[in-house]
């Protein structure tokens, strides 16, 4: 894997996203990106340091593009080939990335246009369902809902919930997903659109980075094929 290069392209700002549900202030947040950065690798505007790398498979890469009054980062388009460019932004391992059983609220504002989606694509994600704990919101199908996703560390059942509306119309949305005890919940521009419940004492904790964009940059990465601002991660201290 080699770093990709963030170019920065000048494009047509597209329509800013509702502002309802806005993630909380800096200073609550255990990591944040807002991609209005110059260089190759992402800052946490947090100011707790989790610093993204720009992974890269088969050329793929991000590109800067003009989104309200910043930028935001376009991933690469839907491909069928048998060989696909791919790219995923990793933080480096931290525990404080770990929510454990305490209360974890995360998203992404997104766009992707209907005729981008794919059986499942990955926006933000820490650890994997199958090896370890997890949690992940990531848009499922040709429909384009997202979904948010919890896997206890020492039971792996796969707890998920499914927004009722779609994020895939070519329009900027805001996505949350929110652990708040017993409760895992989605948000779409600040509206309730799905809840299940989930275990008091589930457990989240890996020594995996955190990914955003896909969960790797390899050939099988469920990667995003849309674009990407104001990625933000909050963990109850």
């Amino acid at each position: 894997m080699s770093a990709a290069v963030l170019a920065l392209v000048p494009v047509v700002a597209a329509t800013a996203p509702a502002r309802a549900g806005d993630p909380p202030t800096v200073p609550e947040m255990t990591a944040h990106y807002g991609f209005n950065g110059r260089s190759g690798s992402i800052v946490d505007e947090s100011g707790n340091g989790h610093t993204l790398r720009i992974l890269s498979y088969q050329g793929g890469r991000v590109r800067a593009v003009a989104h309200g009054p910043g930028t935001a980062l376009a991933f690469p388009g839907k491909c069928t080939r048998q060989v696909c460019p791919h790219v995923a932004l990793q933080s480096g391992d931290s525990a404080d990335l770990n929510p454990g059983d305490r209360d974890i609220a995360f998203g992404a504002d997104v766009l992707l246009a209907p005729g981008q989606t794919s059986t499942g694509q990955n926006v933000v994600q820490k650890g994997y369902s199958n090896t370890s704990s997890q949690y992940k919101l990531q848009i499922d199908g040709t429909a384009g809902h997202p979904s948010c996703v919890l896997v206890d560390a020492y039971r792996p059942a796969i707890r998920m919930v499914r927004s009722s509306v779609t994020t895939a119309d070519g329009v900027w949305h805001r996505v949350r997903c929110q652990r708040t005890g017993t409760r895992l919940e989605i948000y779409v521009d600040g509206v309730l659109r799905g809840r299940t419940p989930v275990p008091a004492d589930l457990y989240v904790s890996n020594d995996l980075p955190l990914s955003i964009g896909a969960k790797g940059a390899y050939r099988d990465n469920d990667q995003f094929n849309g674009t990407l601002d104001n990625v933000w991660v909050r963990i109850t201290r």
